[in-house]
């Protein structure tokens, strides 16, 4: 192992080692009580510690890591130990081709910053050379190649440091040239990959033999891959090349980073690949976490347990439902669904309408109050984001549509319409319950009005499409972000606007992408609205259909999931572990290799988890579906088996209650195009998966078994909701508290019959919505009922 030092074999300044900080190398030999030290000259001006049984030590006195972080003031306290704490790992641990290490953040969470920390904490280290490997997107690389050198430009004018897009570099280096801090810029693409490989292996051997560091951003993006050709599996070229690469260089620390690392986490030990003679797939050695400050808005805020919440809450206000027909008109014009110039009152585009006004609206809130508090108007710009397809095609019409928009909103502005007004006050109403709730300041409705008016009459909103790399290297600032050149700035594109790429103060989103299978990690980086973005909460609305919130839900329980099992791993020393099960061809639960599965046809099972079917109606009490005979025969055995509105649940075998989901699924329709289906092979297969955990073999294959009736719940949420069915039938203050008290090592199976009033929503029969939920003792697991 090998640990860097300054200066004939002693450390000069700082030195971390276990958490404290030594004034010099000789007290860390002390706290080390290492006998086995010996000191070697390097080719440069450095030496190093050699010693294998020395703990980890990171120096932190040297040229550039104090340097850094003094020009750097405003960053956390938590980003700098990360640093530290990164490069302690890839010293101590090997971070070898097949095993790199892994910098795991959020979506917008400072990853950037946090690397390029690591950089500087690495070059005081020993490092001598960093490549990062970036998407391949030409203006995310002059992006991040900008953003380097205004990070290190201290260290490039002084000549002790330079820094290359590897297209643009020299192919060859003199051994004085050497002596700088490299930093080669490389796109995931052919050509880059390629001259990386030719300058380390051909063109300057030298290379090789140094310390390198390659950070490989946004990991998951083309980093790995395989193709499966004709029942032959195929490394992806760029992930082939990034393997040769890593084996072209003797001394390489290979880290990760991403926000999305299911491809990396859910692989398999190996890969047999047809097209490649030797072919490592990449797990990382070990994982560290970005740190994510309290004014961080991500998946937990808009996807969490407060944002399903049936109340009023700062999240849940964040949702607003969209007809999902709408995605449709959005796609091209056509006259027969929507006419253009009805784009002021028609229904076929309620909900954008809706939501291009309440992001003017929320910008004047935001606007109004900033200047109230001393804030400088020019500096209170804000965004919005229409992403609902990938074709430019649709852009185009988006456009044409949000122009048009755009134009009856300031004909009716300027006419002191009342449309107008009922628009903006729509808006303001909806808005001002997020504002109670954060407890921020509420303008009189006549002055958002003024200022909406203002807005839309002098010239104050641009629209910008945004579907190239041509289109986003236009837009992007020094900072990665795009331009907002005006007061309100609407954006329209497609996939070109995820990683890397930041929307400043962004309000307004509005998301209709529709795949036929939902992939995890790309819709989390369409997730733009992820970020620190505290301050403007209040304002900011999210506008989908309920499938694919509904999809998104699912995505934020598994990544959660997931990365609190990283979380406690690392807090406990120990590995982290999911299981990952699937149904067998017999029907029994069998475990399932976690690179197979899709997310969207997943459930996590976690403590207290609940599974229970929303969207649906029942059918009618009689009839060629008749339910009537099924409820009655339901009625007789809930009663034989835990009777109804019981003080504690009774304990049933596994197939009881399996036998009672069956005669339920036949009375419950799912009729409606934008309701989320509910899987009930994957429902049964979780109970019997929950079933079988109870530490005491004899007391596994049975379930809690309670049920009330007389309930009277609703069929669709109140006017105004986030939500477009009702999701909760059960509540905390009785299902949540039995869950709490009784539900410790068995799952629960709640049955709450309905009274199923017509003026509920209902088919004017009663009916049994099914509850499950997860006991308190439960191993975190993602049941897939799809493998790929």
């Amino acid at each position: 192992m090998i640990y860097p030092s300054f200066g004939n074999g002693y450390f000069r300044g700082k030195i971390a080692y276990e958490g404290k900080i030594c004034d010099s190398s000789s007290e860390v030999l002390q706290r080390a009580e290492c006998p086995r030290l010996t000191v070697r000259r390097s080719l440069r001006r450095n030496s190093r510690l050699i010693c294998s049984d020395m703990p980890t030590i990171v120096n932190l006195g040297g040229p550039f890591y104090p340097a850094y972080k003094s020009k750097n003031p405003t960053f956390s306290a938590d980003t700098f130990a990360c640093a530290e704490t990164t490069v302690s790992q890839l010293l101590h641990t090997a971070t070898t081709s097949d095993h790199p290490g892994m910098l795991l953040g959020k979506v917008q969470s400072g990853k950037t910053r946090t690397f390029i920390s690591i950089l500087a904490v690495a070059f005081d280290n020993g490092y001598d050379i960093a490549i990062v490997l970036s998407k391949n997107s030409r203006a995310l690389i002059e992006q991040t190649t900008k953003r380097l050198h205004s990070e290190f430009a201290d260290f490039v004018n002084d000549g002790e440091m330079e820094i290359y897009d590897i297209m643009h570099a020299p192919e060859f280096f003199e051994a004085n040239e050497l002596e700088s801090k490299l930093i080669f810029v490389a796109k995931k693409q052919s050509d880059n990959l390629r001259r990386l490989i030719d300058l380390f292996s051909e063109n300057c051997p030298a290379m090789a033999s140094r310390r390198v560091l390659i950070i490989d951003d946004e990991a998951d993006n083309a980093s790995i891959g395989y193709t499966n050709k004709q029942g032959l599996i195929e490394a992806n070229k760029i992930a082939a090349q990034i393997s040769d690469l890593r084996q072209a260089i003797q001394q390489t620390s290979f880290l990760q980073v991403t926000a999305t690392p299911y491809s990396l986490y859910l692989q398999t030990a190996e890969v047999d690949v047809s097209n490649r003679t030797s072919f490592s797939p990449t797990r990382p050695k070990f994982t560290e976490l970005v740190p994510v400050p309290p004014e961080y808005v991500g998946g937990d805020t808009y996807f969490g347990e407060a944002a399903r919440s049936a109340d009023d809450t700062l999240q849940s206000l964040i949702h607003y439902t969209v007809d999902h027909r709408e995605f449709d008109r959005l796609k091209s014009d056509d006259r027969r669904r929507f006419k253009v110039e009805e784009a002021m009152t028609s229904l076929a585009v309620e909900g954008y309408r809706h939501a291009f006004v309440t992001f003017i609206v929320g910008g004047c809130i935001q606007r109004i109050n900033g200047i109230k508090a001393g804030a400088k108007p020019r500096k209170l710009k804000y965004s919005f984001l229409l992403h609902s397809e990938a074709g430019k095609g649709a852009h185009n019409w988006q456009e044409t549509l949000t122009v048009t928009l755009k134009e009856k909103l300031t004909e009716a502005a300027s006419a002191d319409a009342a449309s107008f007004t009922d628009l903006v006050r729509a808006s303001y109403d909806d808005l001002r319950r997020s504002l109670v709730l954060d407890a921020q300041p509420v303008p009189t409705f006549g002055e958002v009005l003024a200022a909406a008016k203002a807005a839309v009459t002098e010239g104050q909103i641009s629209i910008k499409k945004v579907n190239s790399d041509d289109d986003v290297a236009a837009l992007l600032d020094n900072s990665g972000q795009l331009k907002l050149s005006n007061t309100f700035n609407v954006f329209i594109g497609g996939q070109v606007i995820d990683r890397g790429v930041t929307l400043a103060n962004l309000i307004g989103f509005y998301y209709g992408r529709r795949p036929n299978r939902y992939q995890q990690d790309t819709v989390l980086q369409h997730s733009r609205m992820y970020g620190y973005r505290r301050p403007d909460l209040a304002v900011t609305r999210f506008y989908t259909s309920p499938a694919i919130r509904h999809a998104m839900f699912q995505m934020e329980e598994f990544d959660s999931t997931l990365r609190g099992t990283f979380e406690s791993a690392k807090a406990a020393g120990t590995d982290a572990s999911v299981q990952f099960i699937g149904r067998a061809g017999d029907g029994s639960i069998i475990p399932c290799s976690p690179n197979k599965i899709l997310i969207a046809t997943t459930q996590t099972l976690r403590p207290f988890k609940r599974l229970l079917p929303v969207g649906f109606q029942t059918f009618h009490r009689t009839g060629k579906n008749g339910i009537g005979k099924t409820i009655e025969a339901l009625d007789v055995r809930v009663l034989e088996l835990c009777g109804f509105n019981a003080d504690a649940p009774a304990l049933v075998p596994l197939q009881t209650a399996l036998d009672l989901l069956a005669q339920i699924e036949t009375t419950l329709d799912f009729p409606e195009d934008d309701a989320p289906p509910f899987p009930w092979d994957a429902a049964r297969a979780a109970l019997c998966h929950l079933s079988q955990q109870h530490p005491d073999a004899a007391q596994r294959g049975q379930v809690l078994l309670w049920a009330a009736r007389d309930r009277k719940s609703a069929r669709m949420a109140a006017p105004g909701s986030h939500a477009t069915y009702i999701e909760t039938p059960d509540s905390e203050k009785t299902e949540g508290v039995l869950t709490r008290t009784h539900a410790i090592s068995h799952p629960i199976l709640f049955l709450l019959r309905q009274d199923g009033e017509k003026e509920k929503g209902w088919n004017d029969t009663p009916f049994y919505w099914p509850v499950i939920r997860a006991q308190a003792n439960k191993h975190p697991a993602v049941y897939t009922s799809e493998s790929i």
